[in-house]
């Protein structure tokens, strides 16, 4: 909760200021804020799956034959 506060007023106030406030580390946030979220990951997941299947069936079917 804190790094999405300090994410979201990074542009009024300096984030190492806002980490020294809120008793974060800077190093932690930008962690945070580089690293892609467990949702993103399963959406890449996903993704490939759905490729592999469209290109499994000679690209024939589309959305609903593949989902």
């Amino acid at each position: 909760m804190k790094f999405v506060f300090i994410a979201k007023h990074r542009a009024i106030w300096p984030v190492a200021w806002v980490c020294d406030a809120l008793g974060v580390s800077r190093s932690g946030f930008h962690a945070w804020l580089n690293s892609p979220s467990a949702r993103s990951r399963s959406d890449e997941e996903l993704g490939g799956k759905m490729k592999a299947s469209f290109m499994a069936s000679d690209r024939t079917y589309g959305a609903p034959g593949v989902a």
